[in-house]
């Protein structure tokens, strides 16, 4: 597809050639800044649960830190957004279960697509992410977020940043799911403790498991199976 081509595909979309809106009127949060009363304030549209947002450390119920500097999730990051150094634990005041810690994290949002990798890359659940999506940045030096800036506080909330625009409901279920096996969650595993019990806000449920309903859609996908290899 051509740069032409590109462009009357958005054409189609507007109003006027009689396209649908995809989004709705949206101010984000200018009138609340400018000092002006926040009634008739324009809302956003309700995000799902798992929505991939801005980014939260999140910490273990004593309030040690869940990241033990691994790098696995810079390792992931396609857009090479993710900086994480990690340090030996001091064996008196450890700032997180085990041997090492990370010592470094930041997150360049310039960069970072949303791609939930380093989510899925990191084995404790230590980086969650949040329902938030707007940022209003006047500088890059905004933009690169430190592990201060990212790590939840004592009540296991997301730290929320002058420029960015917060809404009800926006920072719960940031936290994950641990079990004792897989940073997955499954409902088998309720119960079971993996590592210590969740400092987060609003920790997310675990997944469904498998049911008898799934049997016979497994075993519709066995016979294709064997269809197309005979």
């Amino acid at each position: 597809m051509g740069y032409l081509d590109g462009f009357l595909v958005t054409l189609k979309q507007h109003r006027i050639f009689g396209g649908e809106r995809v989004t709705t009127p949206y101010s984000g949060g200018r009138v609340a800044k400018r000092g002006k009363k926040t009634e008739g304030r324009d809302e956003k549209i309700a995000k799902p649960e798992r929505m991939h947002g801005r980014h939260v450390l999140n910490r273990y119920e004593d309030g040690m830190e869940k990241c033990i500097g691994c790098e696995l999730c810079a390792g992931v990051c396609p857009a090479k957004c993710i900086y994480v150094r990690g340090a030996d634990n001091d064996p008196q005041e450890p700032t997180s279960p085990g041997e090492r810690f990370g010592f470094v994290y930041e997150i360049n949002y310039l960069r970072c697509i949303h791609c939930d990798l380093c989510v899925e890359a990191c084995p404790t659940e230590a980086i969650t992410e949040s329902k938030l999506f707007e940022f209003s940045f006047t500088n890059r030096r905004d933009a690169v977020y430190s592990k201060a800036e990212l790590l939840v506080g004592d009540d296991g909330k997301p730290k929320q940043l002058p420029w960015e625009d917060w809404r009800e409901g926006e920072d719960v279920f940031t936290s994950g799911w641990m079990r004792a096996t897989a940073a997955a969650g499954d409902a088998d595993f309720v119960g079971a403790v993996g590592w210590s019990s969740e400092l987060g806000y609003g920790v997310r449920a675990a997944e469904a498991t498998q049911t008898e309903a799934d049997t016979p859609k497994a075993d519709k996908v066995e016979k294709t199976v064997k269809s197309v290899t005979r």
